[in-house]
């Protein structure tokens, strides 16, 4: 069965129709100023979708935020539909573009039935340690103040593919893009997660702070006089590299870094600092780790952060081989990356398409093409007591995986 994925954000809406074996067989991306779309669009790019790939089985949507109520992919009725809307206030940033978008593309292809797929559901299984705040009974309880934990469809695609290249059971995934975080797999189940009650949490990002002392912003609110939109708008739109270094772009970082601007040095070197801190929290969640991986536009294309990364996780067993992690640089293969995401429709950011040839599958040490066409390669020491890979984002990939076992019966 043809999947069409729907991936929606505040900017784009981005379509892509995934077949039976997991092959894309067509692609558009519309423009979506505020995370609405014209109607007209949405209809023209189906059916030139449609005309190139065939006709879609089922519709796949990404929605950000399932809260506590959606843990699994879930066939979209009027009720689900409305459940949904009442979700908003946990991501206004990220939900709204999600349901226009299940909205138009419904009333396109009516006939279709709809999945939503949520980016919160893989951290659901999280245990009660890893999802509760030390706060008051009353937050936790009235307000459902807790741990949700994002990204979670990159998350589970190449923890995946992780365990099936390299038969490991406890690793550590880090989807590094324009938003960044890290999640601990075990056997399969995400146990913890960097990101918290909002996408706000965890590892300094391209525009977004990360985690910074709550003390801080009470003091800017009573002190400064900041209202909380001014707090809200700063740290998320921003903050993370932005503030340090003058740019959201890793890239331009990195050049910075060459050519001896101390802005650009100590953004990296924050960076770099709550990357390694959060891999060994991780780490420590799982009770040892067996395999490191790089995704999102950040994690693929960076042979620097990868580095970087992994010097100061060398009592864990973690050791990066300087020519398979650059193979641009050894007279490899690795393409400079672009700007976007790499391929998949989830909204990796930061540097574009990935470099390198990766395994296709097996636990050979470099391969070649995923079996769905992404790039996937192993960047690690033979022989490290650590297996670390570099593999390509496809959310679209995860969605089309939950959108076919939710019609099926099943959870994904």
């Amino acid at each position: 069965m043809n999947v069409l994925v729907v991936n929606a954000g505040s900017a784009s809406l981005k379509l892509r129709l995934i077949g039976p074996d997991d092959v894309l067989l067509a692609a558009r991306d519309l423009t979506a100023p505020a995370g609405r779309v014209d109607p007209a669009g949405v209809i023209a790019a189906l059916r030139e979708l449609t005309h190139e790939g065939g006709q879609p089985g089922a519709v796949g949507h990404r929605i950000v935020h399932g809260g506590t109520d959606f843990t699994a992919p879930v066939v979209v009725d009027r009720a689900v539909a409305e459940r949904l809307r009442r979700l908003t206030a946990l991501a206004p940033l990220h939900q709204p573009a999600a349901l226009a978008a299940l909205d138009e593309v419904g009333a396109a292809v009516p006939e279709v039935a709809q999945v939503a797929c949520f980016d919160t559901a893989f951290h659901s299984r999280m245990p009660a340690e890893a999802i509760t705040y030390a706060i008051p009974a009353e937050w936790r309880e009235r307000y459902g103040i807790r741990r949700y934990g994002f990204h979670g469809l990159s998350h589970a695609h190449v923890s995946r593919r992780a365990a099936a290249l390299t038969g490991a059971r406890r690793i550590v995934t880090c989807h590094l893009g324009s938003g960044a975080s890290l999640a601990a797999v075990l056997d399969g189940v995400g146990v913890d997660t960097t990101m918290g009650f909002t996408p706000l949490e965890g590892l300094v990002m391209a525009t977004r702070s990360g985690t910074v002392d709550p003390g801080a912003l009470l003091w800017l609110q009573t002190e400064a006089g900041l209202s909380a939109h001014e707090l809200t708008d700063r740290l998320f739109t921003s903050a993370g590299l932005r503030a340090l270094a003058g740019t959201a772009d890793m890239r331009d970082v990195e050049s910075g870094v060459a050519a001896g601007e101390p802005a650009a040095a100590l953004a990296l070197a924050v960076y770099l600092h709550r990357l390694r801190a959060g891999i060994a929290a991780m780490t420590a969640a799982l009770g040892g780790l067996d395999a490191l991986v790089f995704t999102g536009g950040v994690g693929e294309n960076s042979a620097s952060v990868r580095a970087g990364a992994a010097a100061g996780l060398g009592y864990l067993g973690v050791a990066v081989d300087p020519e398979r992690n650059d193979p641009a640089r050894a007279g490899g293969t690795g393409l400079p990356g672009g700007t976007g995401p790499s391929g998949g429709t989830g909204p990796s950011g930061g540097t574009g398409p990935s470099g390198g040839t990766g395994p296709s599958g097996g636990t050979g040490p470099s391969g070649g093409t995923g079996p769905s066409g992404g790039t996937e390669r192993e960047i690690g020491v033979p022989g490290a007591a650590v297996r670390t890979l570099v593999i390509e984002a496809r959310e679209d990939l995860e969605i089309a995986r939950g959108t076919r076992a939710a019609l099926a019966g099943g959870n994904g």
